[in-house]
């Protein structure tokens, strides 16, 4: 009997040292940059991205997951006699569901499941993690996605961004186009919500932002435990460490990860955005 392989995005960018631990396989978005196209995390890295958006004259944009890529990946796993559990980005923000969708119909035979975690970053990384614990304890299949859809409900996420500009330009601002306008030192706390972009709230200066994230951090985790968090940021690596050592301090987690944006996710929030993922209950 096989096992289950999970399989993830780029975009939920889980530290290389948990992805080994777990066994995760992960299939990358792609970065288009002018004449180049890029595999999101992997032919360009945080470092690399933020380094060049500094001079470029041209924006990067980005693209899902192909279904032939899909099917790259799971092809292996399939010819092994494993089973796939694909946990995947938002479906309101990327067509990736879509995309594994379609390679998933290659393969009548074979058993795979897909869920579309409807956020992304660490909160669908979280997703990702929780299933693969199960399976490292002896879950199969139905269960392992049963647990991923629990994390589902039990992630979140919540963001602050310094600009949104980012957004606007990539037609993800969803509800965060409310904030559009707002004055410069008005700092925009955003959440994805059904799927979407959505605003919180806008408060005065980054650091107040973040005070303020951190409360509705804490109305949302209640006393749910364990409690996993992880930071996400993009070329705001000081401040997301002293985000992390806050958050640790404040609210005792089981786990904690620092974790950056991918390219990809960068590409959409833009430099200098800060936040807190976490999953409470799983």
């Amino acid at each position: 009997m096989g096992k289950t392989v999970i399989v993830t995005d780029s975009t939920a960018y889980i530290p290389a040292s948990l992805v080994k631990q777990h066994g995760i396989h992960v299939v990358p978005l792609t970065l288009i940059w002018g004449n180049e196209t890029l595999h999101d995390g992997t032919e360009i890295t945080p470092p690399e991205f933020y380094k060049r958006l500094k001079t470029a004259k041209i924006m990067p944009s980005t693209s899902q997951t192909t279904p032939e890529e899909f099917k790259k990946e799971f092809a292996p796993i399939i010819a092994a006699g494993d089973s796939i559990l694909a946990i995947l980005i938002s479906s309101k923000l990327s067509g990736t569901v879509d995309s594994a969708v379609q390679a998933k119909a290659e393969f009548p035979n074979a058993k795979i499941e897909i869920v579309d975690t409807l956020t992304t970053a660490m909160a669908l990384g979280y997703c990702a993690l929780a299933a693969a614990r199960s399976v490292d304890n002896g879950a199969g299949l139905a269960d392992a996605a049963a647990v991923a859809r629990k994390a589902v409900d039990s992630s979140g996420v919540i963001f602050v961004v310094d600009t949104l500009e980012f957004l606007r330009r990539g037609g993800r601002i969803g509800g965060a186009a409310a904030f559009v306008g707002t004055a410069l030192n008005m700092k925009p706390l955003l959440t994805v919500k059904d799927g979407k972009v959505d605003a919180l709230d806008k408060v005065r200066t980054k650091g107040k932002a973040i005070e303020r994230m951190l409360d509705i951090v804490e109305e949302r985790i209640g006393s749910r435990r364990p409690l996993r968090i992880a930071t996400l940021q993009a070329a705001a690596e000081d401040e997301a460490k002293a985000l992390l050592e806050t958050a640790g301090k404040r609210f005792h987690p089981e786990e904690s990860v620092f974790s950056e944006v991918s390219p990809v996710i960068g590409t959409h929030v833009g430099p200098g955005t800060i936040g807190l993922a976490w999953c409470a209950g799983v």
